[in-house]
């Protein structure tokens, strides 16, 4: 260490040099040529200069350009003192490097005694992973093995539980009652028979040799066992006063199981079964049902017979015989009136017949029909839904119900045949039809074809009853249906009653047979009503006569309902040409003079008064044809003269008023309709004060015509009388 100190610049040549001596080295550098120089090349210096540019120290040297060898000596100085420095640290740490030299020979001794023990253990792992490996190829093995004997151990349990059979299970089939535990013991042995028929492994085992016969002989107890059981509760439905729906939901459903074993494992006993309730459940309801008939029966009450018809002669025999009968104590043969509500009244309970009885009420025969078979309906809802429940099979309702069937309609083909209201005919149609929207919406089938059968047979009847009522007015006879009497006829009143009830049937229905049939039956009224207006003497009782028939028609189609449709336009057409005819009689009774010189002599420019009189008296403008074109004859070559007036003005202005009078007193007396007469009334006056206006339009164009002004009347004077008449209204 001694040889590396550092000498000061003033010793002499004898000290030591150092041991790398960078200026020497470079000072011995020779730069001249010799044989090797061929061999440098300087080629790039220049680049890497340039790059060392950026370098601090490179940089300072190249800018103060400093001598190479003075910076070496610089540099080398520096080491040197930097080696002297470590040396001292490292003396100074000398003791605790030896201290640190025996730790780690120490540790290493230690070191070494663990790999010789670790490397023992891997020995030995070694060892046991190879015994692991032979314990897990082991134990897979033996977990097939359990695997397996599991699965025939499972399909041996499962083939004995199946097969074998418990002696506590041959208890509750021989001995026991039949109830929910003999139920389930049933279940059982369902799937022991089931297991012994179907699976094909069974058939060939030793097992089946020996539990074979034991199960036949349970299988035949059992049927033999809930067979009886099972006609002992049919038997019960029998019982009088039974309510059988509730003796089908709380007793035999609980028991459905029993006629799901017989169908499997005793077919020949369900069919018995089977037809035991079908041969009960049929006779006991044709009995509820007859007995149900026949207290209806008991509370029927006679509408209408064969003589029962619109155009049959109240003094002769049938219904209008006995018309003296207050109406409250039976029902209007034509008139709907409240007959309508039992159309209201479709999903009402039926009717409880000794209820009834006791209340001492009498019913139309449509309301019994809907009260029957609205039992009818209810009654073979609960049994289709429980035969299908049940038995499973829908088929057995339609040999139930054979029996019920053949009842009613033993009842029907004695009613129906008798049965000569045709209203109620055509209630029961629309009862028919309501029903099957009632099966429609319970999604229920059975009556589909029973009810069709009786709607069927229905319409011809009523078709025949109709064509009674329509002969009834074309072949009858005049003589003996007129009566003095310009009121309504009672063949009329028959006629409108009937007309406005099946008006109001088809509202909902628009069957256009039955419109075409109504106006059959319309035409046939109008020919007979003419023909007894005809009865008449007078021209003037005769249009009284249709027009008191025609008003008192629309009225009661107006009752009905506003669908009257082209009948009741048919009838207010004829009254409005009735009435302008009337009016124009009226007029010529009182004012002949006057009205014989308007439409021979007078002004024929009167269609501004018309316009006039409208608003007036805001009402229609009755004018016979022969005044609403113009009058050929009011263009005479001869002219009108004052003398040809005069008496035509003052006979009007001496009476016009008494004339007035009287017409009111002839319309109120005439015409039933108090309002029909007067607007009759309405349009006379107005007319005569269109023919007024008319006279003295002419009086303006005649020679010496204003003399008799002072004679005329005034315009405004009439119209007052004629609101007058209008106030009473």
């Amino acid at each position: 260490m001694s040889e590396t100190a550092t000498p000061h610049s003033g010793e002499g040549n004898d000290v030591q040099r150092p041991f790398l001596d960078l200026g020497a080295f470079v000072e011995d550098l020779n730069v001249e040529e010799d044989g090797a120089s061929e061999d440098i090349s300087l080629e790039g210096l220049e680049e890497e200069l340039e790059e060392c540019k950026s370098d601090d120290v490179v940089a300072n040297i190249l800018s103060e350009g400093m001598k190479l060898r003075e910076y070496t000596k610089g540099v080398e100085n520096n080491l040197r003192q930097v080696e002297l420095d470590s040396i001292q640290d490292y003396i100074k740490e000398s003791d605790n490097l030896v201290s640190l030299h025996d730790q780690i020979r120490d540790c290493d001794m230690i070191l070494s005694q663990m790999e010789a023990l670790l490397s023992g253990f891997q020995t030995e792992i070694g060892s046991i992973s190879s015994d692991i490996k032979i314990l897990q190829e082991k134990s897979m093995d033996m977990g097939l093995k359990l695997k397996n004997r599991k699965v025939a151990e499972s399909k041996l349990s499962k083939f004995v539980e199946d097969i074998i059979v418990p002696p506590r299970m041959i208890d509750i089939v021989v001995d026991g009652e039949v109830n929910e535990e003999y139920m389930r013991t049933l279940e059982i042995l369902s799937k022991k028979l089931k297991f012994v028929e179907v699976d094909p492994m069974v058939k060939t085992s030793k097992a089946l040799k020996d539990v074979q016969p034991e199960l036949e002989k349970l299988r035949q107890k059992a049927v033999s066992k809930v067979f009886d059981f099972m006609v002992q509760k049919l038997y019960s439905l029998r019982k009088p006063k039974t309510n059988v729906q509730i003796l089908q939901q709380n007793v035999l459903l609980k028991y459905k199981f029993i006629i799901s074993f017989l169908k499997e494992h005793g077919k020949e006993v369900y069919v018995e079964v089977r037809a035991a309730y079908i041969d009960t459940m049929n006779k006991v309801l044709s009995a509820q049902f007859r007995a149900y008939i026949q207290a209806l029966e008991k509370l029927q009450l006679d509408i209408a017979t064969s003589s029962d018809l619109i155009g049959v002669e109240t003094r002769s025999g049938g219904l209008f015989s006995r018309g003296r009968e207050p109406l409250k104590n039976r029902s209007a043969v034509f008139a709907l009136g409240e007959r309508i509500n039992i159309l209201k009244e479709i999903e009402e309970p039926p009717l409880i017949p000794h209820i009834a009885e006791a209340s001492s009420k009498k019913y139309p025969y449509e309301v019994l029909f809907r009260s029957l078979h609205k039992l009818l309906l209810d009654t073979a809802s609960s049994e289709y839904l429980f035969c299908d429940n049940f038995f499973g099979e829908e088929s057995i309702f339609y040999d139930i119900f054979a029996g019920p069937f053949a009842v009613i309609d033993e009842h029907f083909n004695l009613i129906l045949p008798n049965s000569f209201d045709a209203i109620g005919l055509m209630l029961m149609i629309r009862i028919i039809h309501q029903h099957q929207l009632v099966m429609s919406r319970r999604r229920i089938p059975c009556l589909d074809s029973f009810l069709d059968k009786v709607n069927i047979a229905l319409w011809p009847r009523f078709k025949m009853v109709f064509d009674l009522h329509l002969n009834s007015l074309r072949n009858a006879n005049i003589r003996t249906l007129w009566e003095d009497d310009v009121h309504p006829h009672y063949v009329m009143r028959r006629y409108a009653e009937f007309t406005a009830s099946l008006i109001h049937l088809n509202v909902e229905y628009g069957d256009g047979q039955l419109e075409l049939n109504m106006e059959r039956l319309r035409m046939a009224i109008d020919d007979l009503l003419v023909k007894l207006a005809k009865m008449f003497p007078k021209q003037k009782q005769q249009t009284v006569f249709l027009i008191n028939n025609y008003d008192m028609t629309i009225s009661v189609l107006k009752e009905a309902g506003p669908e009257g449709g082209k009948i009741q336009q048919h009838f207010e057409d004829l009254l409005k040409n009735n009435t302008a005819i009337f009016v124009e009689e009226l007029l010529l009774e009182h004012f002949s003079d006057l009205i014989k010189f308007v439409k021979t002599r007078g002004c024929k420019y009167f269609k501004i008064w018309c316009c006039v009189l409208r608003l007036c008296f805001r009402t229609e403008l009755i004018m016979h044809n022969s005044l609403s074109a113009e009058d050929p004859s009011s263009g005479s070559e001869r002219p009108i003269t004052a003398a040809e007036v005069e008496p035509i003005v003052k006979d009007f202005a001496s009476r016009w008023k008494g004339a007035i009078e009287l017409m009111h007193n002839d319309v109120i007396t005439s015409f039933s309709n108090f309002l029909c007469g007067m607007d009759i009334l309405r349009a006379a006056l107005t007319q005569l004060l269109l023919y007024y206006t008319r006279l003295s339009d002419s009086l303006k164009r005649i020679a010496g015509g204003t003399a008799l002004n002072k004679d005329l009347v005034s315009i405004s004077s009439i119209m007052y009388e004629i609101r007058k008449f209008s106030r009473t209204f």
